[in-house]
């Protein structure tokens, strides 16, 4: 693992009211490679993943102790410029949640809100970009105009990935990405995820252990709210050191 990590940790809580939805997580993730965090439902998996672009600011009442560094950077400061970081911590939800408006406005909204260009050719040309990393660009090149919610699941998002990718980010968090789409869907992504890595820190949260499996190189494994285990993925499927870990793994729980 990287001696200096993208994104890190340190004696993290995380409150909804009097309820400790984190207790104290202490995990480091590496550049350029593909992270999973798995568990079973509740444990905390999706909350320890919006810790990191500040999404849980948009709960109510809740309260964050610890540190969570990005490029050694501590964003759990109320002076942070939220904006910043949500561009350089790009997120991909559960279900694929494309505008009801165009391909285009779908990808050139993003570009409005940061005012990243004005001039019509760039912007043509990183809309270009991110559609052909996302391998949608020679099926949507000429129907740039058509409704974004006309695509398949699966088209929709990978033009989700892309619309996170034209912001230009550091890293991308996933939350089931695949969780709405068929095997051979889930499988197109995971591919494109592969790609991706070389360019991006990827967190990826999934139930689907398998996948996990297949397309990560760290896998952690929370339970209520605990951070239980941390690790190579290799290692941690094969040789888990805590028996909880090996207990779910195995489907003995889950």
């Amino acid at each position: 693992m990287s001696l200096s990590p993208k994104l890190e940790t340190r004696n993290l809580n995380l409150f909804y009211g009097s309820f400790c939805a984190l207790k104290n997580i202490n995990i480091s993730i590496p550049e350029n490679d593909i992270t999973a965090i798995i568990g079973p439902s509740g444990c905390g998996k999706s909350t320890l993943l919006r810790c990191f672009n500040r999404m849980n600011d948009l709960v109510d009442n809740v309260k964050i102790e610890g540190k969570v560094l990005v490029d050694g950077n501590n964003i759990i400061d109320d002076n942070l410029d939220l904006v910043k970081l949500r561009r350089k911590v790009g997120m991909v939800f559960q279900r694929p949640n494309v505008f009801d408006l165009s391909v285009y406005e779908n990808l050139v909204f993003g570009i409005k809100i940061h005012r990243l260009y004005r001039n019509r050719t760039k912007i043509m040309e990183v809309i270009e970009k991110s559609l052909f990393d996302v391998g949608l660009w020679d099926k949507l090149k000429s129907s740039l105009k058509r409704n974004a919610r006309h695509l398949s699941l699966e088209q929709q998002q990978r033009l989700c990935i892309a619309r996170v990718l034209i912001l230009k980010p550091d890293i991308i968090l996933l939350d089931e990405p695949c969780s709405a789409l068929d095997p051979l869907s889930t499988l197109k992504i995971e591919e494109l995820l592969q790609v991706l890595k070389k360019n991006y820190t990827i967190v990826i949260v999934t139930h689907n252990m398998q996948q996990a499996a297949r397309i990560s190189h760290f896998c952690g494994f929370m339970l209520l709210g605990e951070l239980i285990e941390f690790g190579d993925t290799g290692r941690i499927f094969t040789a888990p050191r805590d028996e909880r870990t090996e207990n779910y793994i195995t489907g003995r729980f889950g």
